[in-house]
């Protein structure tokens, strides 16, 4: 996998659905004029970015503040996947998806994965602009 690409993958249609951190890398994205690809399907997502380069995100929104995807089979394979490809999967709360515990047969999660630059790069505007909780 690519240590970076020209893709983003995310449903834009719940941008305003986001946290402030993740609309703001969303921003980003689209300022480097990265090309917004998301098919809705994220095997088909991620094996573009396998192969291009990118990032896919289906963050937590306020109606799922965990997450969507179900951990155990649907994070979990595909984190694995990244991973052994060279790329990062990580939730949009910077946990590493193979580290993660399950605590229920169909546990959801955020996730953003993919490229190891650009995982890297998203990981740095959630600790920018992230909410502080003590």
């Amino acid at each position: 996998m690519p240590k970076a690409g020209n893709y983003y993958s995310v449903n834009q249609g719940y941008y305003l659905k986001f946290d402030l951190e993740m609309r703001r890398y969303i921003d980003h994205c689209s300022d480097l004029n990265y090309r917004l690809r998301y098919i809705g399907s994220m095997v088909s997502d991620i094996h573009r970015i396998m192969f291009q380069g990118g990032i896919f995100l289906y963050p937590n929104t306020r109606k799922y503040p965990k997450g969507k995807l179900r951990l155990l089979y649907e994070c979990y394979p595909m984190a694995f996947l990244i991973e052994q490809a060279g790329g990062t999967a990580m939730t949009c709360k910077l946990e590493r998806v193979m580290e993660m515990e399950i605590h229920s047969l169909h546990q959801t999660s955020s996730i953003a994965m993919g490229s190891r630059d650009m995982v890297r790069d998203m990981k740095e505007f959630v600790e920018k602009y992230g909410a502080v909780i003590q």
